[in-house]
């Protein structure tokens, strides 16, 4: 498990000193190799001798791992990636060694300009890609562990203890047991799970729910750890404590659903092993067939051809023809808000026919906005808005907020509330210009002994549809209803359609309420709706739609998510949210549009589609190179493929990998669907 205090990776830590140091030393030896010669003052045994002392560090220290994954995979049986570029490197450094200590071991016809062709350049740029391609891979690995530390930084460090004699100290988190009391004041972070003994307040509990109204805490209602106390002050019982509170179980949540996340199978992979073991045969018998039949020097052109063999089938197309599409689409990708945390999100994305969305931030915009004002007993819809805005001025509550924003949108003008007074859990009360008001939810209006029968389907409709209903009192008569509700992105429907006719099932998973959770699903038309779900729940989901079969991403943007985001195939963040849900998810979405799902599938297609053509590419080389290498066309043209041509063929097909990937920065996008429907949508959000 992850903690606060985990330094850096040592592997990667081990592989970035490797690389950056030898680096500029691999630069060196490929610019004297294919330009050395225009430098007539250096001679070529001195070019040759510069290239061996540079070679060497790249070599033997920059590539000692490969070569240990290359001893360990032959001693297992299990030959591999590291298997070639151990033996590919060991071949052409262990030739041009040889070929520079002792070059009259080789026959005449095997030198130019007094000396045997070396592959130095070819074994240390063989090296420095491989570390490159496992510096990127340990990055993206260590990242998984950011999204535990997000949460295990979301916790309070100190809490404050009520002692027996009534005095009040500041503790560590860790030294609060259970039965505690404690005191948590406006703004302060709820320290443990527990209930409330003392006080009332609004409790932020997105961080858990998702939804972004706070939740009205008073005595006896249970609080849970790490969610936000907003206005009152309160006195809770610590109820759990360490590994048993809510935000501990989703830390272990999301650290098991990393764990059993399958590592990716690329492509390459799964026919290396024949591969491997091929081209170890091809070897062996060219050495052998050469050496024993061949003409004289034998044995000579037994090495050389062999060496050939290994050369031009060493894996520097192989291997570059994954992360070189990876690197162009993940650049194409975040042109467009989308960025993927790993090459198995691209191959996983496209296959994915269950898509779970949360509400809150992902189909809604995340935060609660003016609906409606509806006007009762004679009044008019301006002038109960107006009220209700003018008394709002003097609340905190994001209600009051967004009552008194979309009075300013229309241009009305806001009256000095008076006698102002926020009764929690019920609404608020005040004068404005001499008329007493009063705006809150219906227990509110019963105190003061106002009749809501007849106005109650009104509200219950409302709410119905998302909408949070407030009802405003005018010196004691009701004067109207005030709407508030969290507004449906504007691209949500169109976008869901189109999802949808891509052949994807939409699901929503929302912590809110079962009668909001179906008001937008109804809305945009979504196949199935959960509601009321917690984060446990939402990662139940997931692993019961995989149990089925399906191919499962998940979409969020809250902590709340977290423990789905990563027990889902894809995990898909709104860049809009929070750090948590970022790092839990393979896919983020930049500006928070749903819009970008289309995008990076089409994406995801277009990436395979490009690796498997650079893989043909490969491979074709090694099909017609191999043969060519191993002296097939001697018997009958008198051929024969030297280990400089090899290791020229082995760079042409390099050249036509990258290329090949390079297409993909010109891949066509969909452009994002318009919006179809009506743009009054039923938004969602907390109910009364």
């Amino acid at each position: 498990m992850p903690s606060l205090d985990d330094e850096e990776n040592p592997e990667l830590r081990d592989f970035s000193r490797r690389f950056w140091w030898t680096l500029p030393l691999t630069l060196i030896v490929l610019v004297l190799a294919m330009f050395g010669h225009y430098w007539p003052a250096l001679s070529v045994t001195a070019r040759t001798w510069i290239e061996l002392a540079l070679a060497v560090p790249v070599v033997l220290w920059a590539g000692w791992p490969f070569f240990e994954r290359c001893v360990a995979s032959i001693r297992n049986r299990s030959p591999n990636m590291f298997t070639l570029i151990g033996i590919g490197v060991a071949a052409a450094f262990g030739y041009s060694v040889v070929a520079t200590i002792a070059p009259d071991l080789f026959p005449a016809s095997f030198r130019e300009h007094g000396r045997v062709g070396v592959y130095f350049e070819a074994a240390a740029v063989i090296v420095s890609l491989t570390l490159l391609g496992q510096l990127l891979e340990l990055r993206a690995r260590s990242k998984t562990g950011a999204a535990i530390k997000a949460l295990l930084g979301l916790a309070p460090k100190t809490a404050r203890r009520i002692n027996d004699d009534g005095s009040e100290e500041d503790i560590p988190l860790e030294h609060v047991h259970v039965g505690n009391r404690l005191r948590v004041r406006p703004g302060e972070k709820v320290p443990v799970d527990g209930d409330v003994v003392e006080g009332r307040s609004s409790i932020d509990e997105s961080m858990l729910t998702g939804e972004p109204i706070p939740v009205e805490k008073a005595t006896g209602d249970s609080v849970i750890g790490a969610t936000l106390n907003t206005t009152g002050a309160l006195v809770i019982r610590a109820g759990k404590v360490g590994s048993d509170t809510v935000l501990s179980q989703i830390v272990q949540l999301v650290a098991q659903a990393q764990r059993s996340r399958a590592p990716m199978q690329r492509m390459a992979d799964k026919v290396a092993y024949w591969f491997v073991l091929a081209v170890l045969a091809a070897a062996t018998a060219t050495f052998f067939v050469w050496g024993l039949f061949g003409p004289e020097p034998a044995w000579t052109f037994a090495v050389l051809n062999a060496v050939s063999v290994l050369i031009i089938a060493c894996p520097c197309a192989l291997g570059l023809a994954t992360p070189m599409s990876i690197m162009v689409a993940t650049g194409r990708a975040a042109q467009h808000g989308v960025l993927f945390r790993d090459a198995e999100a691209i191959e996983r994305l496209r296959t994915i026919d269950t898509l779970i969305v949360d509400k809150t931030g992902t189909l809604t915009e995340g935060r609660p906005a003016f609906r409606e004002a509806i006007a009762l007993n004679g009044f008019v819809e301006a002038q109960v808005l107006q009220l209700a805005a003018s008394l709002d001025q003097g609340s905190e509550h994001p209600l009051a907020a967004a009552i008194v924003a979309g009075a300013r949108e229309r241009g009305l003008q806001l009256d000095k509330a008076e006698e102002f007074d926020s009764v929690t859990g019920l609404g608020v009360r005040g004068r404005v210009n001499g008329h007493e008001l009063a705006l809150g939810n219906s227990a509110l209006m019963r105190e003061l002994d106002i009749e809501l029968q007849a106005q109650h389907d009104i509200a219950e409709t409302l709410r119905k549809q998302g909408a949070t209903a407030m009802f405003l009192a005018i010196d004691g008569r009701l004067a109207g209803i005030v709407a508030v509700a969290d507004p449906i992105k504007e691209s949500a429907a169109a976008t869901i359609d189109a999802l949808q006719a891509a052949g994807l099932r939409i699901v929503m998973a929302t912590g809110d309420g079962e009668t909001t959770a179906r008001a937008v699903a109804a809305e945009l038309g979504l196949d199935e709706v959960h509601g009321e779900v917690r984060p446990q729940g939402k990662a139940e989901l997931v692993q019961k739609l995989k149990a089925e079969g399906r191919r499962v991403a998940m979409a969020g943007d809250g902590i709340n998510d977290a423990p789905a985001l990563a027990a889902a195939d894809v995990g898909i963040a709104m860049g809009t949210g929070t750090d948590v849900a970022m790092s839990s998810a393979q896919v983020t979405l930049v500006r928070g549009d749903l819009r970008g799902i289309l995008r990076a599938r089409e994406l995801s297609a277009a990436t395979v589609g490009n690796m498997k053509q650079n893989l043909g590419f490969a491979f074709s080389y090694n099909a017609l190179g191999v043969p060519i290498a191993a002296g097939v066309l001697y018997p009958v043209f008198g051929l024969l493929l030297s280990p400089m041509i090899a290791a020229l063929a082995m760079s042409l097909s390099s050249v036509s990998v990258v290329a090949n990937a390079l297409r993909l920065a010109k891949t066509s996008l969909s452009v994002a669907p318009s919006t179809s429907r009506s743009p009054e949508r039923a938004p969602g959000a907390a109910q009364d």
